[in-house]
């Protein structure tokens, strides 16, 4: 899903195939690491995960269409709206999402379960801008959510124009909440890798290394750190 040679891609922990499951965790838990086989249609499912029911691209399954025309006919529905949204999420239909999402959202504007999946879908989308507006109002309801604080900070990294500075300061906040965070230290490192900081890159691949020795990217991290170097 990056812009820059696809050598960086989100991976979002899915806890299962259960319908909602995945969707309603707002804990979110994605992390910068690089490409290390064929791109997969879904860059946001880890290797080796299941297919996403739907996502080969055919026809829409019929629980899926009867849960979409029931969020039409009822669109003061708020479950309604917020399952439709759900099945659209599980099938990589991102728009559809956000659209049932956007009349969840207008129902109960309150709703922080919500202003969170707006933020998730747009940014698996590639709205990192959409997703970063969102990421911030889920934020200002609950400041001490990691994951959510992590993932906006990854909307500054993956844009068109990335902010590294910006997505530095996020991960850092994200750390003095939780120093131990594994996907924020990832994070980080990369950050501070593709801002040319090797020192600290290193420094925080270092931190991550004890915090989750087995973290399988902690090699390719450490590649990428090298090359920076030699640049």
């Amino acid at each position: 899903m990056s812009k820059e040679n696809v050598l960086f891609v989100i991976i979002g922990l899915l806890g299962g195939l259960i319908i909602g499951f995945v969707f309603a965790n707002s804990v979110n838990q994605r992390a910068a690491v690089t490409v290390t086989g064929p791109a997969r249609q879904n860059a946001n499912i880890p290797p080796g995960h299941p297919e996403v029911p739907g996502a080969g691209g055919g026809g829409m399954q019929p629980e899926i269409r009867a849960a979409i025309d029931q969020a039409k006919k009822e669109p003061d529905n708020f479950d309604a709206q917020l399952k439709a949204a759900e099945f659209y999420y599980q099938i990589e239909r991102f728009d559809g999402s956000i659209e049932f999402l956007k009349r969840a959202n207008q129902l109960k504007p309150d709703s922080r379960e919500v202003i969170v999946h707006l933020g998730n879908a747009y940014f698996d989308s590639g709205k990192y801008e959409d997703a970063e507006r969102w990421y911030t109002s889920a934020l200002a309801k609950r400041t001490d959510d990691v994951g959510v604080r992590t993932d906006l900070g990854l909307t500054f990294l993956f844009r068109e124009k990335p902010d590294y500075d910006r997505a530095i300061k996020e991960f850092t906040r994200s750390l003095e909440l939780d120093p131990n965070h594994a996907q924020t230290l990832q994070n980080l490192t990369v950050a501070y890798t593709k801002k040319g900081d090797s020192e600290l890159a290193n420094r925080t691949l270092a931190r991550l290394e004890i915090f989750d020795p087995t973290n399988e990217s902690l090699a390719k991290l450490r590649e990428d750190i090298q090359k920076a170097e030699k640049k």
